[in-house]
Protein backbone atom coordinates (compact mmCIF):
# COMPACT_ATOMS: atom_id res chain seq x y z
CA UNK A 1 0.00 0.00 0.00
CA UNK A 2 1.39 3.38 -0.75
CA UNK A 3 3.27 5.32 1.94
CA UNK A 4 1.14 8.09 1.98
CA UNK A 5 -2.28 7.02 1.50
CA UNK A 6 -4.67 8.35 4.40
CA UNK A 7 -6.50 6.31 6.88
CA UNK A 8 -9.38 6.82 4.87
CA UNK A 9 -7.69 5.42 1.72
CA UNK A 10 -6.10 2.70 4.19
CA UNK A 11 -9.85 1.74 5.21
CA UNK A 12 -11.54 1.80 1.35
CA UNK A 13 -8.56 -0.57 1.06
CA UNK A 14 -8.74 -3.24 3.12
CA UNK A 15 -12.86 -2.87 1.92
CA UNK A 16 -12.03 -4.09 -1.12
CA UNK A 17 -9.81 -6.87 0.07
CA UNK A 18 -12.35 -7.99 1.98
CA UNK A 19 -14.72 -8.65 -0.61
CA UNK A 20 -11.83 -10.39 -2.79
CA UNK A 21 -10.99 -12.54 0.07
CA UNK A 22 -13.97 -13.63 1.44
CA UNK A 23 -16.18 -13.49 -1.72
CA UNK A 24 -14.66 -13.66 -4.72
CA UNK A 25 -12.23 -16.82 -6.77
CA UNK A 26 -8.47 -16.69 -4.71
CA UNK A 27 -6.47 -13.94 -5.84
CA UNK A 28 -2.90 -15.55 -7.76
CA UNK A 29 -0.54 -16.90 -5.48
CA UNK A 30 2.95 -15.83 -6.03
CA UNK A 31 4.28 -19.15 -5.65
CA UNK A 32 2.97 -22.50 -7.26
CA UNK A 33 1.05 -25.20 -5.34
CA UNK A 34 3.55 -27.40 -3.61
CA UNK A 35 1.73 -30.72 -4.43
CA UNK A 36 1.44 -29.65 -8.25
CA UNK A 37 3.51 -31.87 -9.37
CA UNK A 38 1.71 -34.78 -7.40
CA UNK A 39 -0.15 -36.92 -8.78
CA UNK A 40 -4.31 -36.57 -7.88
CA UNK A 41 -5.07 -39.16 -5.64
CA UNK A 42 -8.38 -41.26 -6.15
CA UNK A 43 -9.94 -40.95 -3.18
CA UNK A 44 -13.40 -42.80 -2.05
CA UNK A 45 -16.48 -40.35 -1.24
CA UNK A 46 -15.69 -40.57 2.27
CA UNK A 47 -11.92 -39.91 2.23
CA UNK A 48 -12.72 -36.96 -0.27
CA UNK A 49 -15.63 -35.63 1.68
CA UNK A 50 -13.07 -35.50 4.86
CA UNK A 51 -10.68 -34.07 2.93
CA UNK A 52 -12.64 -31.84 1.14
CA UNK A 53 -13.90 -30.51 5.02
CA UNK A 54 -10.41 -30.13 6.43
CA UNK A 55 -9.42 -27.99 3.51
CA UNK A 56 -12.35 -25.77 3.60
CA UNK A 57 -11.60 -25.00 7.13
CA UNK A 58 -7.74 -24.34 6.16
CA UNK A 59 -9.40 -21.87 3.55
CA UNK A 60 -11.09 -20.39 6.29
CA UNK A 61 -8.54 -20.15 8.59
CA UNK A 62 -6.50 -17.97 5.67
CA UNK A 63 -9.57 -16.06 4.95
CA UNK A 64 -9.73 -15.37 9.02
CA UNK A 65 -5.77 -14.25 8.47
CA UNK A 66 -6.26 -12.00 5.84
CA UNK A 67 -8.76 -10.54 7.99
CA UNK A 68 -6.97 -10.18 10.85
CA UNK A 69 -3.66 -8.65 9.19
CA UNK A 70 -5.41 -6.27 7.84
CA UNK A 71 -7.02 -5.41 11.09
CA UNK A 72 -3.82 -5.05 12.75
CA UNK A 73 -2.54 -3.14 9.64
CA UNK A 74 -5.06 -0.68 9.99
CA UNK A 75 -4.84 0.58 13.67
CA UNK A 76 -0.85 -0.48 13.54
CA UNK A 77 0.91 2.80 14.86
CA UNK A 78 4.12 2.30 13.94
CA UNK A 79 4.78 2.18 9.73
CA UNK A 80 6.97 -0.26 10.40
CA UNK A 81 4.54 -3.25 11.90
CA UNK A 82 1.54 -1.97 9.84
CA UNK A 83 4.44 -2.99 7.04
CA UNK A 84 5.43 -5.71 8.34
CA UNK A 85 1.71 -6.41 9.12
CA UNK A 86 0.53 -6.16 5.41
CA UNK A 87 3.75 -7.76 4.29
CA UNK A 88 2.44 -10.68 6.32
CA UNK A 89 -1.10 -10.73 4.52
CA UNK A 90 0.46 -10.82 1.05
CA UNK A 91 2.21 -14.05 1.93
CA UNK A 92 -0.81 -15.95 3.13
CA UNK A 93 -2.63 -15.13 -0.51
CA UNK A 94 -0.53 -18.32 -1.21
CA UNK A 95 -1.98 -20.26 1.22
CA UNK A 96 -5.28 -19.33 0.36
CA UNK A 97 -4.93 -19.85 -3.67
CA UNK A 98 -3.66 -23.31 -2.62
CA UNK A 99 -6.65 -24.13 -0.47
CA UNK A 100 -9.24 -22.76 -2.70
CA UNK A 101 -7.42 -25.36 -5.50
CA UNK A 102 -7.28 -28.00 -3.47
CA UNK A 103 -11.30 -27.35 -2.56
CA UNK A 104 -11.96 -27.45 -6.31
CA UNK A 105 -9.94 -30.35 -6.91
CA UNK A 106 -12.23 -31.99 -4.32
CA UNK A 107 -15.20 -30.83 -5.83
CA UNK A 108 -15.66 -28.74 -2.45
CA UNK A 109 -16.97 -25.07 -1.98
CA UNK A 110 -15.60 -22.81 0.40
CA UNK A 111 -17.68 -21.74 3.17
CA UNK A 112 -20.62 -20.14 3.25
CA UNK A 113 -19.97 -18.33 6.00
CA UNK A 114 -16.62 -16.91 4.97
CA UNK A 115 -17.88 -12.88 4.93
CA UNK A 116 -19.00 -13.18 8.77
CA UNK A 117 -15.70 -15.09 9.39
CA UNK A 118 -13.77 -11.88 7.29
CA UNK A 119 -15.78 -9.33 9.50
CA UNK A 120 -15.47 -10.88 12.45
CA UNK A 121 -11.50 -11.76 12.26
CA UNK A 122 -10.97 -7.96 11.19
CA UNK A 123 -12.51 -6.14 14.08
CA UNK A 124 -10.35 -8.64 16.28
CA UNK A 125 -7.27 -8.08 14.93
CA UNK A 126 -7.87 -3.52 14.40
CA UNK A 127 -8.99 -4.41 18.39
CA UNK A 128 -5.23 -5.96 18.78
CA UNK A 129 -3.57 -2.93 16.67
CA UNK A 130 -5.37 -0.48 18.90
CA UNK A 131 -3.74 -2.51 22.01
CA UNK A 132 -0.62 -1.30 21.22
CA UNK A 133 2.13 -2.75 18.68
CA UNK A 134 3.73 -5.13 20.74
CA UNK A 135 -0.16 -6.35 21.92
CA UNK A 136 -0.68 -6.89 18.08
CA UNK A 137 2.45 -8.64 17.62
CA UNK A 138 1.98 -11.35 20.55
CA UNK A 139 -1.16 -11.69 18.85
CA UNK A 140 0.68 -12.52 15.41
CA UNK A 141 2.55 -14.60 17.10
CA UNK A 142 0.02 -16.66 19.73
CA UNK A 143 -2.19 -17.32 16.53
CA UNK A 144 0.26 -18.68 14.15
CA UNK A 145 1.29 -20.84 17.48
CA UNK A 146 -2.14 -22.32 17.21
CA UNK A 147 -2.25 -22.37 13.67
CA UNK A 148 0.83 -24.64 13.45
CA UNK A 149 -0.82 -27.03 16.16
CA UNK A 150 -3.88 -27.14 13.65
CA UNK A 151 -2.36 -27.86 10.90
CA UNK A 152 -0.15 -30.44 12.46
CA UNK A 153 -3.33 -32.39 13.58
CA UNK A 154 -4.65 -31.94 9.98
CA UNK A 155 -1.81 -33.33 8.93
CA UNK A 156 -2.52 -36.82 11.20
CA UNK A 157 -6.20 -36.70 9.50
CA UNK A 158 -5.61 -36.20 6.01
CA UNK A 159 -5.76 -39.29 4.43
CA UNK A 160 -2.07 -40.88 2.83
CA UNK A 161 -2.92 -40.93 -0.34
CA UNK A 162 -3.87 -37.00 -0.62
CA UNK A 163 -0.11 -36.32 -1.29
CA UNK A 164 -1.37 -33.01 -2.73
CA UNK A 165 -3.27 -31.49 0.15
CA UNK A 166 -0.54 -32.80 2.71
CA UNK A 167 1.97 -31.28 0.38
CA UNK A 168 0.20 -27.99 0.88
CA UNK A 169 -0.77 -28.10 4.19
CA UNK A 170 3.08 -29.22 5.16
CA UNK A 171 4.14 -25.65 3.52
CA UNK A 172 1.55 -23.49 5.15
CA UNK A 173 3.01 -24.89 8.50
CA UNK A 174 6.68 -23.87 7.71
CA UNK A 175 5.06 -20.50 6.66
CA UNK A 176 3.21 -19.91 9.95
CA UNK A 177 5.77 -21.12 12.30
CA UNK A 178 8.38 -18.30 10.37
CA UNK A 179 5.66 -15.55 10.52
CA UNK A 180 5.29 -16.35 14.56
CA UNK A 181 9.16 -16.12 14.82
CA UNK A 182 9.38 -12.79 12.61
CA UNK A 183 6.12 -11.54 15.46
CA UNK A 184 8.83 -12.59 18.11
CA UNK A 185 11.78 -10.83 16.61
CA UNK A 186 9.90 -7.94 16.23
CA UNK A 187 8.83 -7.23 19.95
CA UNK A 188 6.14 -9.50 20.82
CA UNK A 189 4.30 -9.40 23.93
CA UNK A 190 3.27 -12.54 25.59
CA UNK A 191 -0.15 -12.71 25.86
CA UNK A 192 -2.13 -13.65 29.37
CA UNK A 193 -2.72 -17.41 28.98
CA UNK A 194 -6.81 -16.25 29.55
CA UNK A 195 -6.76 -14.64 26.51
CA UNK A 196 -4.90 -17.22 24.62
CA UNK A 197 -7.03 -19.19 25.76
CA UNK A 198 -10.09 -17.56 24.61
CA UNK A 199 -8.38 -17.24 20.96
CA UNK A 200 -8.31 -21.13 20.90
CA UNK A 201 -12.12 -21.31 21.93
CA UNK A 202 -13.09 -19.60 19.51
CA UNK A 203 -10.86 -20.97 16.96
CA UNK A 204 -12.98 -24.81 17.61
CA UNK A 205 -15.83 -22.92 16.95
CA UNK A 206 -15.21 -21.75 13.58
CA UNK A 207 -13.42 -25.38 12.47
CA UNK A 208 -16.28 -27.11 13.86
CA UNK A 209 -18.74 -24.91 11.56
CA UNK A 210 -16.52 -24.34 8.37
CA UNK A 211 -16.03 -27.73 8.07
CA UNK A 212 -19.50 -28.64 7.66
CA UNK A 213 -20.36 -25.25 5.89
Amino acid sequence: MNKSATPIDRLFSHLDQALRVSLAPAPPASRPSPGAELQEAELNAEERRHAGGLMRVNHTGEVCAQALYAGQALTARLPKVRREMEQAADEEVDHLRWCAERLEALDEQPSRLNPLWYAGSFAIGAAAGLAGDRWSLGFVEATERQVEAHLDSHLEQLPDEDGRSRAVVEQMKIDEAQHAELASQSGAATLPRPVQAAMGLTADVMKRIAYRF
